[in-house]
């Protein structure tokens, strides 16, 4: 097998260009075969190489400050090369091969026109070959890309080219995929492809109030190595953003359905720029033409072109590419069901099907002359079967008629000293530092990198600053909370303004602490669509290590902690000097405490949620739903002892539960302060309407019936009394204090596991 060296550009200046011209006939087998060729050039580079590492070795001193000089040149583009060395090393060749890659999973059984609609297309929207229960996505599919070239995967909708883009990013779960997967001959493990990969989704899934330049400069200090100073960073966002082509856009914000920003075609040039960020050895990407127009598309292609150029593997899926696009390919693979159809250099495709015996008329597009007969064959009874048996044969000879003339390449360096090489040269700059500093230590290629770029705390503080930095842009959004906090605290204020300590006024106290409550808790239900907008984002980011599950928990719950603060102040404030609650200002600080314990379990339990539903209109439902549960369990319509024993573990999982027996607890608590003095007692009875006069001498014969002297002015009930008769004799103020603030951090916890389980974003 031959292989192409990574910077062979330096030298040709054309290598990209090496099918943008090639005639309908294709050249005589040796000229498709580049190994001899390739090998003068490999020679000239090495000699070449070992003349700059002797000229460098002379220099004098003052020089080796400097940064080694970028060897590409593309049209004005220059590489930066983000690592310094003294001397520069050589560009060792990467090929990604795969065998026998087949696909298949397993289908449900439906009833009636639902089962006949879905029985050949599966849960991506593909159409498959059926057996029974099970489908086959792709079935023995092989093929190779190198660096220095565009592989494109081609086909009609359904075809199977989203299906074989995951296979080789490792989008599939274990077990699932059948075939081999090797880069230079090595098997390539999970945790390394993640490190030295990236993918760019479809869709595009950016932070809409974000420019162009704070996109790219948050992916670059998720992607890029703390070792790197800040300067260097942003030298290396302005050089891509020149590379993609966003100058003029460069202070523009992404923009949504909302708000006006960039168009289709920069929105996607962007997506692809914080993927390639850290200048990954192999780059996926899942037909990132879609939606585009025709001049936006060959952009996006001609980018991808000069990423291949500096030495990346690039793999992309295409529906339909335009004669312009096709110029920049360097190898096809179009599928059929599932099936490989055809493999290899676009300029082979007219010989190919002539050969078949469909003939490519001339001036017509290659690509869609095969699309439209792949179509048609499709819809015959024996499908594609043909011209898939076709292209096994066709594809044996020109591989017996090319080891004729050449003997296939090995690999005479480990996947590890070609990843180490490429780092020293300014590839894959987010696993540099952890690679050349374990060079030694570890024998495998995955032992020398490191999964992430950063440590920690500086996942942290970037994800931190983002999320402020988005916020600050949509005020609204906190300020609606911040409004409904202060509409539903004057409206209770004036509802239950100076309450007393009458029997009534004890009632009026329970049913404004137990809405209080409960209000806190809906509140925090607005936070749902937070998470559910940045999920995907948060997949997309995370599926390549761009930070940790962990770090992302952590700064959303910090970020959080200001606004809920203010919010619990601001509740506060408004109602307790008005409600006339008790306590000076040690309640107020605890009244404080627990609306804040209460925004902050609620928030967390919303948040978790988010987690696990991932429809904004289920979730609402889910949320209100069960706090209706927690009030109902809380023990302010039923006391815990009239709770029937089956239903007494919803009382203690209860949200409110707490809260609300704490803020009880601390109007209630002096036993010297009395709430039900001597008539009093017939106060919410059919005996409140008597004359005073009557009610004085019921009390006479209450007391000599008991035995005790019962006056007007006697104390009945203090506030422990009506703790006693709420049931609330658990726990006290504080330690409810404490366990609302604990379901907190459980939620959080919780969240922490749901992202773990159900953010794998892999097929399945």
């Amino acid at each position: 097998m031959s292989s192409r060296v990574g910077y062979e550009t330096d030298i040709s200046g054309r290598y990209g260009y090496i099918n943008m011209e090639r005639p309908a006939a294709p050249p005589h087998p040796l000229q498709q075969h580049p190994s001899l060729a390739l090998s003068r050039t490999l020679g000239e580079l090495l000699k070449r190489v070992d003349d700059a590492a002797r000229n460098n070795n002379n220099n004098n001193n003052n020089n080796n400050n400097k940064e080694a000089e970028p060897k590409t040149k593309m049209e004005g583009h220059r590489v930066v090369e983000m690592m310094q060395s003294s001397s520069p090393s050589r560009s060792l060749p990467f090929v990604l091969s795969f065998h026998n890659l087949s696909y298949t999973v397993k289908t449900r059984r439906r009833l009636g026109l639902l089962r006949k609609a879905t029985d050949d297309v599966d849960m991506a929207g593909e159409e498959t070959k059926s057996s029974g229960n099970s489908k086959t996505l792709l079935n023995d599919i092989s093929g190779e890309a190198r660096d220095g070239e565009i592989m494109a995967v081609l086909g009609a909708s359904g075809s199977g080219k989203s299906t074989l883009i995951d296979a080789l990013a490792n989008r599939i779960a274990k077990g699932r995929l059948k075939g081999t997967l090797t880069l230079n001959g090595e098997a390539l493990e999970s945790r390394l492809l993640k490190v030295i990969s990236a993918y760019v989704m479809q869709d595009d899934l950016l932070f809409p109030m974000l420019t162009v330049e704070e996109t790219l400069m948050f992916s670059a200090e998720f992607r890029l190595p703390r070792s790197l100073s800040t300067s260097k960073k942003k030298a290396r966002v302005q050089q891509l953003i020149d590379q993609l082509g966003l100058r003029a856009a460069a202070r523009t914000v992404i923009g949504d359905e909302g708000h006006r920003g960039v168009s289709g075609g920069e929105r996607r040039r962007v997506s692809i720029g914080i993927d390639i960020i850290h200048d990954p050895i192999v780059l996926f990407l899942d037909e990132p033409t879609s939606g585009l127009d025709s001049t936006s598309a060959f952009m996006v292609v001609k980018v991808l072109q000069r990423i291949a150029q500096s030495g990346s593997i690039v793999v992309m899926s295409i529906h339909q590419p335009s004669y312009r696009i096709l110029g920049l390919l360097d190898r096809v693979i179009f599928l059929s069901r599932g099936h490989t159809v055809y493999s290899g250099p676009p300029g082979n495709l007219p010989l190919f099907f002539s050969d078949f015996g469909h003939p490519i008329p001339e001036n017509e597009n290659r690509t869609e002359f095969a699309l439209d007969l792949i179509r048609e064959l499709e819809a015959t009874p024996n499908g594609t079967n043909n011209l898939v048996e076709f292209n096994k044969s066709w594809q044996a000879m020109n591989k017996q008629l090319n080891n004729n003339h050449y003997h296939p390449t090995s690999y005479h360096y480990s996947l590890k000293d070609a990843i180490t090489a490429s780092i020293s040269r300014g590839k894959l700059v987010s696993g540099a530092t952890s690679a050349t500093n374990n060079n030694s230590n570890s024998g495998s290629a995955s032992g020398a990198m490191s999964s992430f770029a950063n440590p920690i705390w500086v996942e942290m503080c970037v994800l931190m600053r983002r999320s402020i930095t988005n916020s600050k842009r949509m005020p609204e959004l906190f300020g609606i909370r911040l409004g409904a906090i202060l509409v539903t605290g004057f409206i209770l204020a004036t509802m239950f303004w100076r309450l007393d300590n009458s029997p009534r006024g004890v009632q009026e106290r329970i049913g404004f602490f137990a809405f209080a409550m409960s209000t806190t808790f809906y509140t925090c239900a607005e936070a749902l669509p937070v998470f559910l907008q940045e999920r995907y984002i948060f997949m997309r980011e995370t599926a390549y290590n761009a930070y940790r599950r962990s770090s992302y928990v952590l700064s959303h719950s910090i970020v959080a902690l200001p606004s809920l603060l203010l919010l619990s102040i601001t509740f506060a404030a408004i109602t307790f000097w008005a409600v006339g609650l008790a306590g000076g200002f040690n309640g107020f600080l605890f009244f404080f405490l627990t609306i804040f314990a209460s925004f902050w379990a609620g928030s967390s339990f919303v948040t978790f949620l988010s987690g696990v539903v991932s429809h904004v209109m289920l979730g609402y439902t889910v949320v209100v739903a069960i706090l209706a549960y927690f009030l109902l369990f809380s023990g302010f319509f039923i006391n815990r002892d009239r709770i029937p024993s089956y239903w007494i573990w919803f009382h203690y999982i209860s949200l409110v539960k707490y809260p609300f027996e704490g803020v009880l607890q601390n109007e209630f608590h002096d036993p010297i302060k009395c709430f039900v003095r001597g008539v009093q007692i017939f106060d919410n009875t059919p005996l409140a309407m008597v004359p005073e006069a009557l009610k004085v001498n019921l009390l006479k014969t209450l007391s000599s019936s008991l035995g005790m002297n019962i006056t007007p002015t006697t104390c009945v009930t203090t506030g422990p009394d009506i703790l006693k008769q709420q049931g609330i004799t658990d726990l006290s103020k504080w330690n409810c204090f404490w366990v609302t603030l604990a379901w907190g951090f459980f939620f959080r916890i919780l969240f922490y596991f749901s992202l773990l389980i159900g953010s794998k974003n892999k097929r399945r």
